[in-house]
């Protein structure tokens, strides 16, 4: 650990559909790549429970952990909207920004590289704020995913197949154990919140008997 104590958490949200797609949830044109015609695919199912839970994360939240293209996304927005609860925050807090590129330009207020030597980034990350929150960044996340730098994922499974686009757990994903920490929670959209943590080796095979 290189004399940092870690021991803050890495919390993983995604939104995504019944068949894995989390591509662009949020806006037409938030993520277009693939020729993906269903961006904004969440903005019909309004939900208090989904809104609540958002909200609630927001208290806790003390860092951003991003890939390149989410960072593009959120910090294209999310300053021009500080008078929201949620811009407001994601202004005050720092944002460490996953890409090998050292020349790239992070205009965001309090906006870090980070990607170098990832494991240990997240450490000093780990060391630094108690709760630190990853949002999309689907490519991102396959890293996380397969050393296992996180904590938490929370999964918001919705409704709604779409057939196309960049899923959670694409072909080649490293296979991986989890377990739900808590009970699901379902809002009236039919939106259901899966809160997972992750569990060491590859998952376990056998053979259902009578």
């Amino acid at each position: 650990m290189n004399g940092i104590e870690a021991t803050g958490r890495i919390v993983i949200n995604l939104f995504t559909t019944l068949d894995g797609v989390a591509q662009a949830p949020g806006g037409r044109d938030e993520d277009t790549s693939g020729g993906f015609r269903f961006g904004g695919w969440q903005a019909p199912f309004e939900d208090e429970v989904v809104g609540g839970e958002i909200m609630s994360g927001l208290t806790r939240v003390e860092a951003l952990l991003l890939g390149r293209r989410t960072y593009d996304i959120f910090s294209s927005y999310w300053p021009l909207h500080t008078d929201n609860p949620v811009g407001e925050r994601y202004e005050a807090i720092p944002k460490d920004v996953a890409t090998r590129n050292q020349s790239l330009d992070l205009p965001w207020r309090d906006s870090t590289r980070v990607g170098d030597d990832l494991a240990a980034e997240i450490t000093t990350i780990r060391a630094r704020h108690r709760e630190t929150h990853v949002w999309g960044s689907l490519d991102f996340v396959q890293a996380l995913f397969a050393e296992q730098l996180y904590d938490e994922l929370h999964l918001w499974v919705y409704p709604v197949v779409l057939g196309e686009g960049a899923k959670v757990f694409p072909a080649g994903a490293m296979p991986s154990r989890l377990r739900l920490i808590e009970p699901p929670l379902t809002g009236a959209s039919g939106a259901t919140l899966l809160r997972y943590a992750p569990l060491p080796g590859e998952p376990e095979t056998g053979t259902v008997e009578a």
